[in-house]
């Protein structure tokens, strides 16, 4: 009973090795197989065996990973204190190295996004982080991707979601806008007084130079003058406009 006992206990253990000597990895799956300790080889996917006891099985997922970077506090160049959060893509490319080069290559990746967005934002001014988010967002790419490498880990993208203000730099900034939309008026009015005085000595000249082009002005004025009866205008009579009048009825 005994001897027969001990042979159904040993084929249920044997059975259980078996079927934990199969892994089955998924597509976007790899496995890091380690030998007694050491590191042994990379297998996946599908179907894989493994020695009971004797070699381990770390899964390493090679989907893209979007990690959301928490609210940092950020001093400007210009001494401008705000708040940013950003959000992170990355994916595993050689799984042995963020297995065997990092402990935990998630948490590193979002502590080393965390420090390098203060660090890179920190070098510009407040103008530039609001107006050229594209080049910033490259800049911050570059650097996380080239510090991960040895970790085998691609950063695809980086995007900073939000830039937080205090309410006076928020009304400093509204003020800052309205002054300079007063400025732009007041240069858009000095170009066209500009402009206008331009035409005015263009049109003297010419009207300087053609005696009969001046008198017929001055009759076109007279006719939109006397077009308005709600008042009376008194106007003087041009010494020009007398002698051609004079000409006129001399050669008539």
């Amino acid at each position: 009973m005994f001897v027969e006992l001990g042979f159904g206990t040993l084929l249920a253990l044997a059975i259980v090795l078996l079927f934990s000597a199969f892994r089955i990895l998924r597509e976007y799956e790899r496995g890091v197989v380690f030998q007694l300790g050491r590191f042994w080889q990379v297998k996946g996917p599908g179907l894989i065996l493994l020695i009971p006891m004797v070699q381990q099985m770390v899964r390493v997922d090679l989907r893209t990973v979007v990690l959301d970077v928490p609210p940092q506090d950020v001093i400007t160049r210009d001494n401008v204190s705000v708040k940013v959060n950003a959000v992170l893509y990355f994916r595993v490319l050689d799984p042995q190295k963020a297995i065997i080069q990092v402990e935990d290559f998630l948490m590193a990746t979002s502590q080393l996004a965390q420090t390098t967005l203060r660090a890179v934002l920190g070098k510009h001014e407040l103008d530039e982080l609001l107006a050229e988010r594209e080049r910033l967002n490259t800049d911050i790419q570059q650097v996380l991707d080239a510090q991960t490498d040895a970790w085998g880990i691609k950063v695809a993208n980086v995007e900073i979601k939000h830039v937080d203000l205090n309410e006076s730099m928020i009304r400093a900034i509204a003020k800052q806008a309205e002054a300079e939309r007063e400025r732009r008026a007041k240069v858009i009015h000095a170009e066209g007084e500009l402009q206008a005085s331009e035409k005015l000595m263009q049109a003297a000249e010419m009207l300087g130079r053609q005696p009969g082009a001046m008198q017929l002005r001055y009759m076109q004025t007279l006719g939109a003058i006397a077009g308005d009866k709600s008042s009376t205008i008194v106007f003087p009579l041009p010494i020009e406009l007398l002698k051609g009048m004079a000409d006129l009825s001399g050669k008539s």
